[in-house]
């Protein structure tokens, strides 16, 4: 099906959602044949497919002499802007509005956390891959070194992501038990 949507100039994906209207869907879990397929497939979706077809859309090619270009000031705007102005945004804006009492954090969260998950948010490289080739057509080499700018700063989020969340969420050991 897939195949034949791509051939016929409809978007691949289309292909997916119209499969997925027609896989038999009931309440009870154990008798769906939708909840079955989902549970059977769920890890080789998440941790193989979808990195595969998001790498795979990316069409990246690696030019000589990639890495000293990232100097350049599209590409240091673009790293800082996902390594540290989502965190960022993201952490000031929840401040903001808990700090108004508009919101306020649900009991297991902690500002550190929010401030973890802000970080994992630098992680969404599809969607700047996307922006990337529409804000920057004509020239292949800018967009390359976007794209790469686009990879490394969603690695570096991902990793920082990891690390702050690992700090933020550690079981504290109460002064008792020492």
């Amino acid at each position: 099906m897939w195949y034949f949507m791509l051939k016929s100039g409809v978007h691949a994906t289309i292909s997916g959602v119209l499969l997925a209207f027609v896989i038999p869907f009931t309440t009870d879990p154990a008798k769906s044949p939708s909840a079955r397929l989902q549970h059977a497939l769920h890890n080789v979706v998440n941790y193989f497919i979808i990195p595969v077809f998001a790498l795979a859309n990316t069409c990246l090619r690696i030019l000589p002499r990639w890495y000293g270009r990232l100097i350049y000031p599209n590409d240091l705007g673009i790293m800082t802007g996902l390594v540290a102005g989502k965190p960022a945004g993201i952490f000031l804006f929840s401040w903001l509005v808990v700090k108004m009492k508009w919101s306020r954090l649900p009991r297991s969260v902690t500002w550190k956390k929010l401030f973890g998950s802000g970080v994992l948010a630098g992680v969404g490289f599809t969607m700047s891959i996307f922006i990337t080739n529409l804000a920057f057509t004509g020239e292949i080499s800018l967009i390359e070194d976007s794209k790469i700018a686009v990879l490394i700063a969603s690695l570096t989020a991902g990793i920082a992501g990891l690390l702050t969340l690992h700090y933020a969420c550690r079981k504290q050991v109460p002064e008792t038990e020492q």
